[in-house]
């Protein structure tokens, strides 16, 4: 069933391999939207591509690095010449790194001993390197898409952009500094972004998912049997619906907020989708 809000429009989704993102590209695309599917390997996208083909969807799969301006370029030009100018962007491209993540949840001296527990990260400990990657692939790879996309939005005066942020742009989790500092940095980017486009008709929001089980988070909140981790517990003591979400669960959230018509007058907002985890202090 097509959506007049989405029948025929060019939507840019970046991320488009991942659980949340690919799930996203198929909704929008049975909406009768024509869907560029960006992602740094081609062969994830072209599962996703070919499922929404064989519902009888539009979907371009572009292998594109969201951190090089030129990539992004050119996966713009692709774009514009197999399925017309951009209407709507989404930056769902994003992720951590092992290496920038600490294995504990505060400080200890046995962190600076020379004899510490193997395999122990502290603060201390965390590969800079890796941090960097973390930062830039969550922030400037939701900026540069929205400079070189937007670009197109501003000459036609109008358009739509979603950006991703996390629980984490809210409440720094622990372990996850790199990760939780690039996401809070995504919602004050909407809103500046929101206030800097609005002359040219572009709206700028974002959604911010709570606790969704894909395959990186799988091993750090459930158990190899299926149970629930340490942390897997944790999260679900915050959780007032007492389960993770499920990524079709996003999509209504994730199409009103692209919506023009639907929400014409939202901009500058970041909504969770987070079965009550922000609402509940867990006591």
């Amino acid at each position: 069933m097509t959506y007049p809000s989405f029948d025929q429009k060019t939507v840019v989704i970046t991320g488009a391999g991942g659980t949340l993102c690919s799930v996203i590209a198929k909704d929008l695309a049975r909406q009768g939207a024509k869907v560029a599917l960006l992602g740094r390997t081609v062969a994830s996208l072209e599962t996703v591509a070919e499922e929404i083909r064989a519902a009888g969807g539009v979907a371009l799969p572009l292998a594109c690095d969201v951190v090089d301006v030129a990539s992004v370029e050119r996966a713009r030009e692709a774009v514009t010449r197999e399925l017309g100018v951009c209407h709507m962007l989404l930056n769902g491209a994003g992720g951590n790194h092992a290496d920038a993540i600490t294995t504990v949840t505060e400080f200890s001296p046995l962190e600076l001993a020379a004899d510490k527990p193997a395999g122990t990260r502290g603060f201390f400990d965390l590969d800079l390197k890796r941090f960097d990657d973390v930062v830039r692939v969550n922030t400037l790879g939701t900026v540069i898409p929205c400079q070189v996309f937007g670009r197109e939005m501003a000459r036609l005066n109008r358009g739509s952009i979603l950006n991703f942020a996390s629980m984490n742009s809210y409440r720094p989790l622990t372990r996850v500094a790199a990760y939780a500092m690039a996401k809070a940095g995504i919602v004050s980017f909407t809103e500046w972004l929101s206030v800097y486009l609005a002359p040219a008709n572009i709206r700028v929001n974002a959604v911010a998912p709570g606790f969704f089980v894909n395959e990186r988070s799988r091993k750090i909140l459930m158990t190899p049997e299926g149970g629930l981790s340490p942390r897997g517990q944790n999260v679900m003591g915050h959780t007032p619906l007492k389960r993770f979400g499920e990524a079709k669960e996003l999509l209504g959230a994730v199409a009103w907020l692209l919506d023009d018509d639907r929400a014409a007058f939202v901009t500058g907002v970041t909504l969770p989708v987070d079965g009550g985890f922000l609402a509940s202090a867990g006591v």
